[in-house]
């Protein structure tokens, strides 16, 4: 039979022609796991192309729909976020056109490049032997039928949590099996719980005065650290204590600030963040009431999303920023804007607060340099490309220098290093490299240091380490009772060992205005923004 004659059979399916490509690519990328393909809407949109139309004009008007329909339909079908999550992310029409042209160099996937260049040449070399259309209706169909016996393949688009799941409830500690409704139940208790947390605060005491001094680092993961070989380092070597497993519960730099300048209370949503709080949850408000005088130093202007708006509207922070115009410039940022060295504004504010009289204070210091699309200004006044290494080396040298100098002055002060988040150096099948629209666990579990400086406490040969999950309120938690031993005398009788003990415990919740994302029996689970169901975030790499 003619190909005329098929096309003019109404039993004849059309041939899919250039639309093999599209479905055998699906076949081939779904089978090596690099898409979370639906089913169902693939097996209509199939269908629809094979369908038979006698008219030239059908024809065309059908691809001309079925060419946006696919593209979307492919979309679909990737690990990655809803496409209107892409254009929301902070700032991001302020990106520098060097920072746009590296985004766009990392959605190319060049295993995935060669995988599809071999597709086509075997299309091309196969065509005039087979009929492909065939190969391509067989291929989506025993992709169907592989996901019979697997309930979560078939929720088809809608990511589901079913029983196929279960197991991981087993896995809990007695949890129930993991679905909609059990997730659902599970953080809303979590809130209800976390509402009724917070820091209690001793009254004023007379111990000898201490600063306290909080480093907060943009993008500074465990997950980061390990990719560039960087665990061990002189920061967080030579901290007292330091915290494994640390939940930062977001992925953006404002409001995991807020969640820190709020850390005397529990955890709260996303939304909730911007909603008035008491300043018994403000932890500069509570060392404010202790007698610290509030301060604040960055190394960027704060401008960048409205940064220092939020310290002062949402996180209680009312200190204006150390002028930093007169330093060099050391880097420039993603949006253009100048970064000063971290090294040079803690050394300055340092020397600044040795000439002060004030007996106690309280910093919040701010540093972007690790930002994902930041370069490093040369001798010759131009700005180069910098690897995160090379920034991530700088970063923890000169704060770990700005330890030291502390230490050697004589004066007494408590540090603590809180990133903010990671900078999701790896990427995985949702996000790309360097992306943090969603809250994922290598982002949001960052390392969280202690320094007693000057106060009697025992050498460790080593940090202390806090295993257990733990967010902000635990830090709230150690300041206070730091401040509660530091005023017992003589310091020979001080029981520094009892500071770590019962600290606030905090399972791991992680929200961004478009995504949550929770550990339930030791599993990360994800909701995207507009969808009331949950489904497995994806664990292995990209």
């Amino acid at each position: 039979m003619s190909p005329q004659m098929a096309l003019a059979s109404p039993f004849a399916w059309a041939d899919l022609r250039g639309w093999n490509l599209y479905f055998l690519s699906k076949v081939v990328l779904a089978w090596m796991g690099a898409l979370d393909l639906k089913i169902l809407p693939n097996l209509l949109f199939l269908g629809a192309l094979l369908i038979p139309l006698r008219w030239r004009w059908a024809r065309i008007a059908r691809t001309v729909v079925a060419i946006p329909v696919g593209v979307a339909l492919y979309y679909q079908d990737t690990w990655w976020p809803p496409f209107r999550r892409l254009l929301v992310q902070p700032g991001v029409l302020d990106f520098s056109a060097d920072y746009w042209l590296e985004l766009a160099q990392r959605f190319i996937n060049w295993q995935m490049v060669a995988v599809l260049a071999m597709l086509v040449l075997a299309y091309v070399l196969l065509k005039p032997w087979l009929r492909i259309t065939t190969l391509s209706v067989l291929g989506m169909l025993g992709l169907a039928v592989m996901a019979i016996p697997m309930p979560a393949g078939w929720n088809w688009g809608q990511g589901t949590a079913t029983a196929a799941t279960a197991s991981a409830g087993t896995s809990g500690g007695g949890l129930p099996p993991a679905n909609n409704e059990t997730l659902n139940a599970w953080l809303a208790s979590f809130y209800q719980q976390q509402a009724s947390l917070k820091t209690s605060f001793p009254a004023p005491g007379s111990g000898a005065p201490f600063d306290v001094i909080i480093l907060n680092i943009c993008s500074l993961a465990w997950s980061d650290l390990d990719e560039v070989g960087l665990r061990q380092n002189n920061l967080l070597d030579h901290m007292d204590v330091v915290f494994d497993d640390f939940n930062s519960a977001t992925a953006y730099s404002g409001p995991a600030a807020i969640r820190l300048l709020r850390a005397s209370c529990g955890q709260t949503s996303h939304t909730g963040l911007f909603d008035p709080v008491p300043a018994e949850c403000q932890l500069f408000s509570n060392l404010q009431h202790l007698g610290f005088q509030s301060e604040l130093a960055m190394n960027h202007d704060g401008h960048f999303d409205d940064f220092i708006g939020e310290l002062h509207q949402y996180g209680g922070l009312q200190a204006q920023p150390m002028d930093i115009s007169a330093f060099p410039k050391a880097l420039v940022a993603f949006d253009k804007s100048p970064l000063r060295r971290d090294g040079d504004v803690l050394m300055a504010w340092w020397k600044q607060r040795l000439a002060e009289s004030s007996q106690q204070v309280a910093l919040f210091y701010n540093t972007i340099s690790l930002h994902d699309g930041n370069r490093i200004v040369g001798a010759d006044g131009r700005s180069n490309a910098a690897d995160y290494k090379a920034r991530a080396e700088m970063v923890l040298g000169d704060m770990a220098g700005f330890v030291d100098a502390v230490e050697k002055s004589g004066r007494r002060a408590m540090i603590v290093v809180v990133p903010e988040h990671g900078a999701a150096l790896h990427g995985d099948r949702m996000q790309i490299p360097g992306m943090r629209e969603i809250p994922s666990p290598s982002i949001t579990h960052v390392p969280v240091g202690v320094k007693l400086i000057g106060m009697g406490a025992p050498a460790a040969g080593g940090p202390r380490h806090v295993p257990e999950p733990s967010s902000y309120l635990a830090v709230s938690e150690l300041v206070s009772r730091v401040y509660a031993l530091n005023a017992q005398s003589p310091p020979s009788e001080r029981n520094w060992d009892s500071l770590l003990k019962g600290l606030p415990q905090t399972p791991s919740v992680s929200e961004n205005e478009g995504a949550k994302v929770i550990e339930y029996a030791g599993k990360p689970w994800l909701q995207l923004q507009g969808s009331q169901t949950w489904s497995p975030y994806p664990e292995e790499a990209r």
